[in-house]
C-alpha cells in the first residue's frame, strides 16, 4: 500500500458522512497527494520550498482537513505544534526542522535565539522556535478534530492531553496581551497576525525604523516573484521590530508595535467557544469560557467596529484610533455566533459590496479594498485572495443563515483551488496562481469543504450554546443570527 492509500484507508468502525471519489485526476485525491507531499512524518509544511519548517496557524488549518481522510495524522498535526509551547503558554508561530539548512528560509533559528533569549519565557530547550505567534485557531481545531473520529480522539486521550496545554495558549494570549486594557489581544508584529504586509500595518509600522538592508538575507525571494512580496523596506521593519522583541528577551508591552486585530481576536473567540466544548466532553463546565467569549464579542464590538462602515478595523494601540484601512481580517467576525443581526448583515452587504465584491467582481474574498490606494492584485496581503480567510467568511455566512452565499463561494473556492494548482493565494478577480503551488492549508481546506455536509453539522454543533447565556435571549444585542 503506498502513502497514499495509506493516509486515504479508514479505521473499519469509522463512518464517514461524505465519501467523495478518490479516483484518479480527483479533487479530492489530489488534495490529499498535496498534504502527503508535504507530510515530514511529524508535522506538514506549507510547502516544501518557500516554508520548509511548522508554522503555527497552518497546522491548524492543515488539521481541520486532514480529520477527514486522516483523523490519527490530523491529531499528530497538533500534538507536534503543542509539544513546542513556551512555557508561559505562547505557541510560537514557527517550529524549526534542524534538518534544514539555516539558509533555506529567514529568519532563521539563530536569528530567533529562543533558547537563550527565550530562556525567561520558558522557550524548550531541545526545539528551536520563533518567539512571536500567529492567530490562535488551534482549539477550533482540536475540536473538530475530535469530532471526526470521537472513538479514537477518547482511546488516545487526545482532548485530554491536548486541553491544558490551548488552557495556558488562551491564559497567555488574554493576560498577556491586553495591551489596550480593554479586553481584546494585541499583536506586537505583522507576522503574528498572518496577513504579514497589509495595508492595514502601514500606519504603525511607519514609526518603525527599517533595520539595514545589509543586516539580512530575504530567502523568500528565491521562491517567489518580487513583484509579488513584501517590499525590502517593509521587510526592514518586519526584522527590526523581531529584533528588539527578541533582544527584550521576548517580554510583551515594550514594543513600538501593539495593535488589536479584528480576525485575531475573533479566532481566539471561536475557539474559547470550542475549548468550552472540549472541557464539556471532559466532564468539566464550559459556561465560564462560553461567558468569556461573549465578553470578548462585546469588546470587539465595542472597539473595533464601525457602523458606518460596516466593517470592523484594526485599532493602533502605540498611534491611537482605528487603523480606517478595509482588509479581509474586518470580514472573518462573520464566524462568531454572538454578534447581532444588525452587524451580520452589514457585514455581508460590505462582503458583497464594491469594496471587495465577492459574488459580483471577484471570485474569492480580496485581502484588501478593491478600491483603496495601496491594492495590487498580486501583491501578497494587498489584494490577492487567500484560501484560508475566504475559508473562514464560507464558515460564517452558513452559520449565520447566508446559505446561499456560502453555497456559491464554497463553489468558488472549490474551481479556484483546482485550476490553480491548489495556490498558496490568488489574483481575486481571474483567479490566477500567486506564490507557491501545491499549499497545504489550500489543499486540506478544499478537504474540507469537499465535506460539506459534514462541515455542515460541525458548524451547528460547535457554535451551539447553553440555554440561558446572552447568546439566546431575546433582549441581547449580541443574539446570533439565524443559526446563532
Amino acid at each position: 500500500m503506498d502513502r497514499t492509500a495509506q493516509l486515504i484507508a479508514r479505521p473499519a468502525e469509522h463512518t464517514a458522512v461524505y465519501d467523495p471519489t478518490t479516483s484518479a485526476g480527483s479533487l479530492h485525491l489530489r488534495a490529499i497527494e498535496v498534504l502527503d507531499g508535504n507530510w515530514t512524518g511529524t508535522s506538514t509544511v506549507p510547502s516544501h520550498g518557500l516554508y520548509p519548517h511548522q508554522w503555527s496557524w497552518d497546522s491548524a488549518f492543515i488539521a481541520i482537513g486532514l480529520r477527514h481522510v486522516s483523523p490519527r495524522r490530523a491529531q499528530t498535526e497538533l500534538e507536534t505544534l503543542l509539544d513546542a509551547q513556551w512555557g508561559d503558554g505562547r505557541i510560537p508561530h514557527i517550529v524549526f526542522n534542524p534538518s534544514v539548512p539555516l539558509d533555506a528560509y529567514f529568519p532563521s533559528p539563530d536569528f530567533w535565539r529562543s533558547v537563550t533569549a527565550g530562556r525567561a519565557a520558558g522557550a524548550p530547550r531541545t526545539v528551536q522556535t520563533s518567539g512571536i505567534v500567529q492567530p490562535p485557531v488551534h482549539a477550533l481545531a482540536a475540536w473538530l478534530v475530535h469530532r471526526a473520529d470521537p472513538g479514537l480522539s477518547r482511546a488516545r486521550g487526545f482532548l485530554a492531553r491536548v486541553y491544558p496545554r490551548l488552557a495556558a495558549w488562551h491564559r497567555y494570549l488574554l493576560h498577556r496581551r491586553d495591551l489596550g486594557g480593554g479586553g481584546l489581544v494585541s499583536v506586537v508584529h505583522p507576522w503574528e497576525q498572518g496577513m504579514d504586509n497589509a495595508p492595514s500595518w502601514d500606519a504603525p509600522l511607519a514609526r518603525i525604523a527599517p533595520a539595514p538592508a545589509r543586516s539580512f538575507r530575504r530567502a523568500d525571494l528565491a521562491h517567489g516573484a518580487p513583484e509579488d512580496r513584501p517590499t525590502d523596506l517593509d521587510y526592514g521593519r518586519y526584522v527590526r521590530l523581531a529584533t528588539d522583541y527578541r533582544d527584550g528577551e521576548y517580554a510583551d508591552g515594550r514594543t513600538d508595535f501593539a495593535v488589536e486585530d479584528p480576525a485575531f481576536n475573533a479566532l481566539l473567540i471561536a475557539s474559547e467557544h470550542a475549548l468550552a466544548r472540549i472541557a464539556e466532553e471532559l466532564g468539566a463546565t464550559g459556561t465560564a469560557r462560553h461567558a468569556r467569549a461573549q465578553r470578548l464579542t462585546a469588546a470587539l464590538v465595542d472597539r473595533l467596529w464601525d457602523p458606518a462602515e460596516g466593517l470592523f478595523f484594526c485599532r493602533d494601540l502605540r498611534g491611537g484610533g482605528l487603523i480606517r484601512e478595509r482588509g479581509v481580517s474586518g470580514l472573518v467576525p462573520l464566524l462568531l455566533p454572538g454578534l447581532s443581526r444588525e452587524i451580520v448583515s452589514a457585514l455581508v452587504g460590505t462582503l458583497r459590496g464594491p469594496h471587495f465584491g465577492v459574488g459580483a467582481t471577484t471570485r474569492l474574498a480580496p485581502s484588501y479594498d478593491l478600491l483603496g490606494e495601496a491594492f495590487d492584485p498580486h501583491r501578497y496581503w494587498r489584494g490577492p485572495a487567500w484560501f484560508n480567510t475566504s475559508w473562514l467568511v464560507e464558515r460564517g455566512l452558513r452559520l449565520h443563515g447566508e446559505r446561499a452565499h456560502a453555497d456559491a463561494l464554497r463553489a468558488a473556492v472549490l474551481d479556484v483551488a483546482d485550476t490553480s494548482d491548489f495556490a498558496e493565494y490568488v489574483d481575486p478577480y481571474t483567479g490566477e496562481a500567486c506564490g507557491a503551488t501545491g499549499f497545504s492549508w489550500t489543499a486540506a481546506l478544499t478537504l474540507d469543504l469537499l465535506h460539506d455536509t459534514q462541515a455542515i453539522q460541525e458548524t451547528q454543533a460547535t457554535h451551539a450554546v447553553p440555554h440561558g447565556t446572552a447568546f439566546d435571549r431575546a433582549d441581547s444585542s449580541f443574539k446570533g443570527g439565524d443559526r446563532g
